[in-house]
């Protein structure tokens, strides 16, 4: 769900600065949240009339004396139509762009209320001809109140074309699965849910279903073959391991500071969550040639590796309270513990997406767990000898030294920032 919610703010990516009312800016999140496997098209709607949106992309400004073409602009471009993947344009009309913009006048927000409103008087009541692209539809012009419904007009129009569905459906393939889309996924794949998302009223849950339980997205071509996001890779670290926060009821302030904390480190990797840094949304899941190479680079690689090598080393700590990951909790809750073999194939189903070599296993097993000894008994007498004691300081520092080593290990290598 959460990762619906931040595939929607990218999407529809707005800068919080820019909007700059805070009760907007959640308001926003809230309805991404609430939306997030709900129906698209009616997402588009509340979007376009949406307080945040209307300020971020001047909507409120936009009038039948001064049409403001922003938001008619991303609403097809961005939004819903995208452009042409064979050709990189847009296949509906400049004059589209300018239409849209007038059927879409009269919304803005009030300033004692903080909430959206129609107002009729700034409304373009004229008739509104599209292109050829749109079958020269005709947006008929409406006066007084009504003028509110040639916005469903024109979302109905758009969402007549059957590139809509395969626009949505090609952004999320590149958020779950893979950035490149040749022909063969093209037909195969993206086709057929376009299919079912059209068949299905534009409701997002089918397609998400079929695409997370079909053969192809677990196809091992498509495991491990990109790089994470900074919010994938922090997030992903904490609930891997199991990390737990202070409860929010009683310890707000400080369960609030945690979070702080770690939404900083993802923002210093890259990704400001929530805030994506224009429209477009964060370059990684669109600029050509690189897309998800972006989020690795010589600043974000070492502050990738100094998260993890923190988080499992000491942790954050706030008035007494600390989150860090718990490295022998962590491998209590692996099948057998007392195997390093078992333990080191373990803990690599949880953080691996891609197979590690025998070899590389063994190297790692030997160098970490064994202590550079070569019997396997190394590491289960100490971890017998633990369980056996566990008040024991010296019998867990045994253990957990050097599973601390080993996390950090596996986390700074190259597999772990596959997903």
């Amino acid at each position: 769900w959460e990762k619906m919610t931040l595939f929607w703010a990218n999407h529809f990516g707005t800068e919080t600065n820019d909007i700059g009312v805070s009760h907007f800016v959640y308001k926003h999140n809230d309805l991404l949240r609430q939306s997030a496997l709900g129906n698209f098209k009616q997402l588009v709607k509340l979007v376009t009339i949406d307080e945040a949106m209307l300020r971020y992309l001047n909507g409120y400004l936009n009038t039948a004396t001064a049409p403001d073409e922003n938001y008619g602009r991303e609403l097809q471009e961005l939004f819903t139509i995208g452009k042409n993947p064979v050709t990189g344009l847009a296949d509906y009309a400049e004059d589209d762009v300018k239409k849209a913009a007038k059927v879409l006048t009269g919304w803005t927000i009030n300033g004692t209320t903080f909430t959206t409103v129609f107002n009729a008087a700034r409304h373009d009541t004229s008739s509104k001809t599209f292109s050829t692209f749109y079958n020269s539809t005709t947006i008929a012009g409406r006066t007084g109140t009504a003028g509110a419904q040639e916005t469903d007009d024109l979302i109905n129009m758009i969402f007549s074309k059957p590139e809509v569905a395969k626009y949505i459906v090609r952004k999320l393939y590149r958020w779950f699965v893979y950035y490149i889309i040749d022909a063969t996924t093209e037909v195969n794949v993206i086709v057929p849910l376009a299919d079912i998302l059209r068949n299905n009223n534009y409701d997002i849950k089918p397609v998400l279903s079929t695409l997370l339980q079909s053969e192809h997205f677990f196809d091992p071509l498509n495991r491990g073959c990109m790089i994470k996001s900074p919010v994938d890779h922090v997030i992903g670290c904490l609930r891997e391991c199991n990390v737990t926060f202070p409860n929010v009821n009683p310890d707000y302030g400080d369960a609030y500071g945690m979070w702080n904390y770690i939404y900083g480190w993802m923002t210093s990797m890259g990704q400001n969550i929530g805030d994506p840094p224009n429209v477009s949304g964060w370059p990684a899941y669109y600029q050509l040639p690189q897309y998800h190479e972006i989020w690795i680079n010589s600043d974000t690689l070492p502050k990738r590796n100094k998260f993890t090598d923190t988080i499992v080393a000491n942790g954050y700590t706030r008035n007494g309270k600390k989150i860090q990951i718990d490295a022998v909790a962590f491998a209590r809750s692996m099948s057998n513990p007392s195997d390093p073999n078992i333990l080191l194939n373990d803990i690599l189903s949880v953080l691996y997406r891609v197979p590690l070599s025998t070899a590389a296993k063994q190297s790692i097993k030997q160098q970490i767990l064994l202590s550079n000894q070569v019997t396997d008994s190394y590491w289960t007498n100490a971890w017998n000898a633990y369980i056996a004691n566990p008040n024991s300081t010296t019998e867990y520092n045994i253990v957990n030294s050097r599973l601390k080593t080993l996390l950090q290990y596996l986390m700074d290598s190259p597999e772990y920032q596959l997903s």
